[in-house]
């Protein structure tokens, strides 16, 4: 086994460790919280960014952010934005950025016109820095990202490292809810959205990490397991991701995961040559044959409940009359808001406000692309039309970066059902604008 598999296995063992230890001693989380800034900026300017430490970063930042939420280890709600945030513009001190990425400072710079108008519209009572602060940080931290990324050269080893300092926390995590919820069927009782399940913290947002574990976790099998213990560990954490998932009942990440797997294997079946394209399409059937039987597991521990869930049932088996959990109303009064409003919007923050005078429903948004039209107006189709267009084109381009389509669609089905009120969307888009390329065999001379 080569040195780097083995300090791969000795850090799987420790962030396991972590989950634990920040179960017995929640506030430990701080002191965790802190390591990582502390290291994370350390890392940076020792290395000076050569080999893009920053996405390193940036990426273990990413897995951590719902690790520290859950057990207090951040000290402002938007504590993993501003990580990503710090770590890709130290990186940019050292390494600089693409003048092609003038798109995104475009994206940036429609953004503020509504940010100015919320300062006047928002209520009195309102806490303004908050509202705005809330909305606004993860478009920012996307903008920022994606101009130390776009079209950033990347050999694909490094993409791979950048999948590992993903995988590390999300380890810490699932360890963690495996100690919060031992026995499931205690807990789960209905077929709601789980807190239990979810180690107390919001399932929705539980679950969009646990889907980007099981597809983080499925290209360390498939990409970077050299031998029969990585492909068993890998493969065995992709089934566990996919289980502790399922029964945070909560289906969004779920979804999400899945068509990032399915994606990547339809890209590499298709790029593959003729003598790969069978291995490929036994990989396709085992993958069919280990989702049933986690699904077939998760099935009988919640009762026959999951199947329900899924199915869009109460627990009596009763259809329910919502097929989005209630988020149907609030993309309608987005949109409302939007006609009423179309130049620039209602501001920054100021839809949840309008909601709760006009419909009584105190809910902040779940979707990114509704609250951008109804904030921004015109600018914000503008802004989302850059997001949506720019890494399809790349792609389109040039193929090597054969993880960006799975990347983007994270993002797009992200914050279709969450928003961006995590830095994972935002980061993880931008990596679908990296340029990826093969390490080039070495030239020997005599």
């Amino acid at each position: 086994m080569k040195k780097e598999e083995v300090v791969y296995l000795y850090l799987v063992a420790l962030h396991a460790f972590f989950g634990y230890v920040f179960f017995l001693f929640p506030f430990l989380s701080k002191v965790y919280g802190i390591a990582i800034l502390g290291f994370g900026i350390y890392y940076i300017i020792e290395s000076k960014n050569k080999h893009n430490e920053a996405l390193l970063m940036a990426a273990y930042a990413v897995s951590a952010e719902i690790m520290l939420r859950m057990t207090g280890g951040t000290f402002v709600n938007e504590y993993g934005k501003y990580l990503v945030m710090l770590f890709l513009f130290l990186g940019m001190l050292f390494s600089g950025f693409s003048r092609n990425a003038l798109v995104y400072w475009l994206f940036l710079f429609f953004l503020v016109p509504s940010l100015v108008l919320s300062t006047v519209t928002l209520d009195l009572t309102t806490d303004v820095k908050k509202a705005i602060v809330f909305n606004i940080s993860g478009p920012v931290c996307l903008g920022i990202s994606a101009i130390y990324c776009y079209k950033r050269e990347l050999t694909f080893q490094r993409m791979l490292g950048i999948i590992t300092a993903f995988s590390l926390p999300l380890l810490c995590l699932v360890t963690y809810l495996y100690f919060y919820t031992p026995n499931i069927q205690d807990v789960v009782t209905g077929t709601q959205s789980n807190f239990e399940t979810s180690g107390g913290f919001g399932p929705n947002q539980v679950a969009t990490i646990l889907g980007l574990g099981i597809f983080i976790f499925f290209v360390q099998l498939m990409l970077n397991s050299s031998n029969g213990i990585l492909q068993i560990i890998n493969g065995g954490l992709v089934l566990f991701f996919a289980y502790r998932g399922l029964i945070t009942f909560s289906r969004g990440g779920i979804y999400t995961g899945v068509a990032m797997v399915l994606l990547l294997l339809a890209i590499l079946y298709f790029q593959a040559n003729f003598q790969t394209k069978p291995k490929i399409a036994g990989i396709i059937v085992l993958s069919f044959l280990a989702t049933l039987a986690v699904w077939s597991y998760s099935s009988i521990k919640t009762n026959g409940l999951l199947d329900k869930r899924y199915a869009n049932q109460d627990a009596a088996g009763r259809e329910k009359k919502s097929q989005l959990s209630g988020r149907e109303v609030l993309i309608e009064s987005e949109l409302k808001m939007f006609y009423e409003n179309p130049i620039l919007g209602v501001g920054v923050g100021k839809n949840k406000e309008l909601r709760k005078s006009q419909t009584g429903i105190d809910l902040a948004t779940h979707n990114e692309i509704t609250r951008m039209l109804a904030e921004h107006g015109t600018l914000g189709i503008v802004g989302l039309l850059i997001l949506l267009i720019t890494p399809l084109y790349l792609f389109a381009v040039d193929r090597q970066n054969i993880l960006a389509l799975s990347f983007y669609v994270f993002w797009l089905l992200t914050i279709n059902h969450a928003a961006m009120r995590l830095s994972a969307p935002a980061f993880i888009y931008a990596l679908s604008l990296l340029k990826v390329y093969r390490e080039a065999p070495a030239v020997y001379r005599k």
